[in-house]
């Protein structure tokens, strides 16, 4: 990060939506195509260059952002990669698998394995040793980055900064609308807003598990982040607040409304969001709106988190559709 990110005004849909909303754009981190991602990996490079390593290890979704932007950040700091990639999403075509995040791994030079499962957190974390063994037996010096919930949540603190970073443009906001997936990003910001005393709502999309195992997700990250602080995570849990309206038929499926919150906010913003999660928490937020949860005349933030690379590995499911 090489400083603040903006922060918008979305002046047509504020005035279509009877509240007063903003854009945190977050995908505009600038690391190979920008996105939330680049704020966590600032603490995951950290400490993989203060363990001397040399290769990184990461394991995600096909089209996953976060993968892609691990490469780009060892291809900037003279690091090799090796990206594990997860069939999480069934039944895609050729284009998921060959463009969008996949190509530009490819053009950063990363090393690809495949993981059959995906929702084996532990497992595709223990692939990823595997190969590390490998790695070590050759010479190198590998740091995995882990994605089950027994390991730190270092990247969680890119958001606590963000948080911070957030209150300080604007402190008067009353909701903050944010994908919550991994629930790095939405337990970051969180405990960042819950430090700068800002005791706004903050809505969490849940883009991957329903709600009642999003929470129990969030419980646990929440402890880990305040654990690493040395903080309080009951002041934190009790401010948990998840909603799965959008999720149907599950991660990286793209349904009528995740579409239809798509294109609402290109042609009426001219922003791109991509369909496995800003697109998701575009829909949510309008579903807030639309149950009376955000209110009439509510100022509200939204987080952008990019992604947008992805939305070239969805054109089957979105070019044929559009209205």
């Amino acid at each position: 990060m090489s400083g603040p990110t903006p922060l918008e005004r979305l002046d047509r849909l504020s005035s279509e939506l009877g509240i007063d909303l903003w854009l945190k754009r977050d995908d505009l981190t600038g690391l190979g195509f920008g996105g939330n991602k680049t704020r966590q990996l600032e603490f995951y490079f950290g400490d993989a260059l203060q363990q001397g390593a040399d290769t990184i290890l990461i394991t995600g979704a096909v089209q996953s952002n976060f993968v892609r932007s691990a490469a780009a950040a060892a291809a900037k700091l003279g690091m090799q990669s090796v990206l594990q990639l997860e069939e999480r999403v069934p039944e895609m075509g050729q284009e998921y698998y060959s463009s969008g995040n996949v190509m530009l791994a490819k053009i950063l030079g990363a090393e690809h394995m495949s993981y059959p499962e995906g929702e084996d957190e532990a497992g595709a974390d223990a692939a990823l040793h595997a190969r590390a063994d490998e790695l070590k037996a050759e010479g190198r010096t590998p740091y995995v980055i882990h994605l089950g919930l027994n390991h730190p949540p270092l990247g969680a603190l890119g958001y606590v900064f963000a948080g911070q970073e957030l209150y300080q443009q604007m402190s008067d906001f009353d909701a903050v609308v944010v994908p919550s997936g991994s629930g790095a990003t939405h337990g970051g910001l969180l405990t960042g807003l819950a430090l700068a005393e800002n005791s706004s709502s903050v809505y969490g999309v849940c883009v991957r598990r329903d709600c009642e195992k999003q929470k129990a997700r969030m419980r646990t990250v929440l402890q880990k982040v305040a654990d690493l602080l040395g903080i309080d995570a009951a002041p934190l849990r009790d401010r948990i607040n998840v909603l799965d309206d959008a999720l149907a038929p599950g991660y990286g499926k793209v349904s009528g409304m995740t579409r239809a919150a798509l294109e609402k906010m290109a042609r009426t913003e001219g922003i791109f969001l991509d369909p496995v999660y800003t697109a998701k928490t575009f829909a949510g937020l309008l579903h807030l709106v639309s149950t009376g949860e955000i209110q009439p005349g509510q100022k509200v933030v939204m987080l952008h988190t990019g992604g947008l690379p992805a939305l070239f590995g969805y054109q089957n499911e979105l070019v044929d559709d559009l209205t």
